[in-house]
């Protein structure tokens, strides 16, 4: 069965090249959906993102296709009280 389409609004992580502490890193990053289309989605992140190329991205917003493995819906944590 696949799997429904991203869409704008929705808390994402993308496996992707980050300013994290000083340091360029190649991690999970997270990150909203602010544009789709029929089969690609657009992230924007609150930190530096780069090109697999090294080069800053000014909008810090990166694309990715819907079935990317290097796009995942983010991980609700739950809140337990006591």
């Amino acid at each position: 069965m696949p799997r429904e389409k991203f869409v704008v609004g929705e808390s994402v992580e993308m496996l992707c090249l980050h300013q994290q502490a000083g340091l360029r890193v190649r991690d999970w990053l997270n990150g909203v959906v602010v544009q789709v289309d029929e089969r690609m989605a657009a992230v924007q992140f609150a930190t530096d993102v780069f090109a697999n190329t090294g080069w800053l991205i000014p909008d810090r917003i990166l694309w990715a296709a819907h079935g990317s493995p290097h796009l995942r819906r983010a991980e609700v944590e739950t809140v337990v009280s006591a």
